[in-house]
């Protein structure tokens, strides 16, 4: 029997990422993956038990036992133990920091707990409970609970509390618990569904893919239009994992994605199908990992997190719209979801399937001959939308020219026309503007002055429902000025557009519009991504109002106008990826409009509209896309022909982080050096970050831009590194490809 257990305290600190080993008393039952209580210098903390073992280095007497078992079995499965271990690796994490990502948060520090009702039931005959009533007749409402629990057992907290202890003391009744479920949305799904008639690329998709589950697992990209119905293929591979006694998981970029996604596999998978995202109560999503780990629940949808559901023996993993940044998470472990998916789907034989009708340019690049066949992806396409219905009609509406007109609403007269004519045909529209908040920056037009975050070196938002300029990134608020804090003048102006100034504007010139509206802003509080698209599906609305939220995977059969209001907001952003995520969001947002039998239509408002990304997301031609954006990242040495790594400074005082990031740039160069790596170097610089205020803080960055060829994990470690020796007063943090470069 092993005595001594090696366990990874549950305290996130570079000393402390090592196993400490602890003795197991006699007769605690301990396993690896358990989450335990050890003693920790003078108080006890929480921990993982990473290994068991026979012998320890130390001497018995310094040897403390565990204190407490925290649950009875393994909360980590050997699997995800492997898979942290890998983590902390790949990513340079502290292990502990990547144990916690595979359980609910709510498990450590014991906050969320199994939820029991007490229930009672009968144990005498019919004939015992006759005669109590021939000789108790005055005993009312003891009988009367009597003959109540003879049709069944029932909850105790609606019964008489007097009537059922005294049935208890003379052994007529017993009182048992039994657990309750929490269960998020348990009415999505309720209808069961029957099959759809394949078209002939989504048959080759699943054969080819069911065919890879049986043979030990592949990676495919499986590319296909918008409404090309990627979703039924992913739907008959699961089944063919099901029946071959697999499991499932499905990630979702966003929480708004996953009501319907969830709907469509439950119909199909009954209670089969479990959902694992951030907008649960802890009591929700405690209960969801617990019916996964238990194999109550052999499919899993969710959004990134749910690539750590404690699932065994997986058939099939599915990434859908795999282009999404938000698969990267942007605190630590700084992790992606994508190569997290790539790693399970590879240890089970799993098939591994990366869908979406825009990939990103690095996958895609995977798909084309010459990569290496570790690397390589199979490339499915499905180039046709279901049931052959045509793409829609996209139209470009060069903005300059409305100015030019005299108009300066937010509708172009294209939109508002047709706008008008979906809404009296009985239809709906969706219109698309990446911006939250009404206008996007107040500004004086006598001096100029702008008004920005005394916390951040960013302009405020107006939100025009509180009155308040609030800052999208440390949410710092204030009340709009009167007059111009600079100059003192009254000419105070609100420029730009976001989604409430364009629902305002949708309401005021179109009565009948019934609008909805779906940012960051309007779903903060718990099922309201559900709620929305409710009332939006039900017809109670006829205008959907969005950020990215509604660019994606929606499918609603009544929409047959969608209005691209701005489409260069992410066009000219300082990152080597505008273009791509502006020809994404495009051609995905167009892509929700003529869905079912009704054509679709899309007006595309853009300031440039001959620009090759607008142009081609007109013209839904992924393939001219591809074959131009990466001769671009070609030409600049961007990934995916090069790899990026920075290492962010923050703190209070402004010298102290400028100090630490041209130190360490010395440092680098010298390391550059002494390993024989500077001809792997494309750029390395010290330099203030494009947000150099953020939060109250003061930012520098090293960044550093390598050849692939070069040894880029040594590279990135020597980053940790220096990230890890910040002096007093400064946080570092690097960052991989970073999701942005702000």
């Amino acid at each position: 029997m092993s005595r001594y257990a090696n366990v990874i305290v549950d305290l996130s600190a570079d000393a402390l990422d090592r196993v400490f080993s602890y003795a197991v008393p006699e007769g605690m039952q301990i396993v690896p993956g358990q989450q335990v209580s050890v003693p920790f210098g003078p108080r006890r903390v929480e921990g993982f038990v990473v290994s068991l073992s026979g012998e320890c280095d130390l001497p018995p007497e310094k040897v403390r036992p565990i204190a407490a078992v925290a649950q009875e079995y393994p909360v980590v499965l050997p699997e995800l133990m492997a898979l942290a271990e890998w983590m902390h690796g790949r990513y340079l994490c502290n292990l502990v920091d990547a144990l916690r990502l595979m359980i609910p948060a709510e498990m450590r520090g014991g906050r969320v707990h199994v939820r029991t009702k007490r229930y009672a039931r009968l144990r005498w005959s019919a004939e015992q409970v006759a005669a109590f009533e021939r000789e108790n007749s005055r005993a009312r409402r003891q009988i009367e609970l009597l003959h109540s629990l003879e049709k069944g057992d029932l909850e105790t907290a609606a019964l008489n509390a007097s009537a059922l202890k005294a049935l208890r003391e003379k052994g007529a009744a017993e009182v048992y618990e039994c657990e309750m479920r929490r269960r998020p949305s348990p009415e999505l799904g309720t209808q069961r569904a029957g099959d759809f008639e394949l078209m002939p690329g989504q048959r080759r998709a699943v054969e080819a893919i069911c065919a890879a589950m049986d043979a030990g697992g592949e990676r495919f990209l499986l590319n296909g239009v918008t409404g090309s119905g990627k979703t039924e293929v992913y739907i008959r591979c699961i089944r063919h994992a099901l029946e071959t006694g697999r499991g499932a998981i499905v990630l979702v970029p966003e929480i708004s994605l996953t009501p319907q996604m969830v709907a469509w596999f439950r119909a199909r998978f009954g209670d089969g199908a479990a959902v694992l995202h951030s907008g649960l109560s802890a009591g929700e999503r405690f209960d969801e990992w617990r019916r996964i780990r238990f194999g109550e629940a052999r499919v899993v949808v969710g959004a990134r997190s749910a690539i750590f559901a404690p699932m065994e023996d997986i058939g099939v993993v599915i990434v859908d719209e795999e282009h999404e940044n938000t698969y990267q998470s942007e605190s630590r472990p700084r992790y992606d979801a994508r190569e997290v998916a790539w790693r399970r789907a590879e240890t089970n034989g799993a098939a591994l399937v990366l869908g979406s009708a825009t990939p990103s340019i690095s996958s895609f690049m995977r798909a084309m001959p010459g990569v290496r066949p570790e690397n390589r992806l199979e490339l499915l396409e499905m180039p046709e939308r279901v049931k052959g219905r045509p793409l829609p009609e996209v139209e470009l509406v060069d903005m300059r020219g409305e100015f030019e007109r005299g108009n300066h609403s937010v509708f172009s007269a294209r939109l508002a026309q047709a706008l008008r004519e979906c809404l009296s045909a009985g239809e709906q529209a969706m219109l698309f503007i990446n911006r939250r908040g009404h206008s996007t920056f107040v500004s004086c037009r006598k001096c100029g002055y702008v008004v920005k975050c005394p916390q951040c070196d960013v302009s405020m938002t107006y939100h025009q429902a509180e009155n308040l300029l609030r800052c999208h990134y440390c949410g710092n608020t204030m009340a709009p000025p009167r007059s111009c804090p600079q100059c003192g003048s009254g000419y105070i102006k609100y420029f730009g557009a976001g989604t409430q100034k364009v629902a305002e504007e949708a309401r005021r010139y179109f009565p009948e519009a019934r609008v909805v509206r779906m940012d960051v802003d309007t779903t903060r509080e718990k099922n309201a991504h559900e709620r929305i698209l409710n009332r939006f599906r039900s017809g109670e609305a006829n205008v959907l109002i969005g950020t990215q939220m509604i660019a994606k995977g929606l499918d609603f059969p009544n929409v047959t106008l969608v209005g691209v209001v701005a489409a260069d907001s992410t066009l000219n952003l300082p990152d080597y990826r505008s273009v791509e995520r502006t020809f994404q969001l495009i051609t995905q947002v167009a892509g929700r409009a003529g869905r079912a039998e009704k054509s679709g239509r899309v007006i595309v408002q853009t300031y440039e509209p001959d620009h090759y990304g607008i142009q081609l997301a007109a013209k839904q031609d992924y393939r001219s896309f591809y074959r131009r954006e990466s001769a671009f990242r070609k030409s600049a040495l961007y990934p995916p022909f090069t790899q990026i790594m920075r290492v962010v400074y923050s703190g209070k005082e402004e010298a102290a982080v400028r100090g630490a990031a041209e130190a360490d740039e010395e440092r680098m160069n010298a390391w550059l050096d002494a390993q024989g790596m500077r001809r792997d170097v494309v750029q390395l610089r010290a330099l203030e970050a494009p947000i150099a205020l953020l939060r109250g803080e003061h930012r520098w960055q090293l960044f550093l831009k390598m050849y692939f060829k070069g040894d880029l994990n040594a590279a990135c470690a020597r980053m940790q590194a220096l990230a890890g020796a910040a002096p007093a007063g400064v946080r570092a943090e690097l960052e991989v490809n970073p999701v942005n470069l702000f």
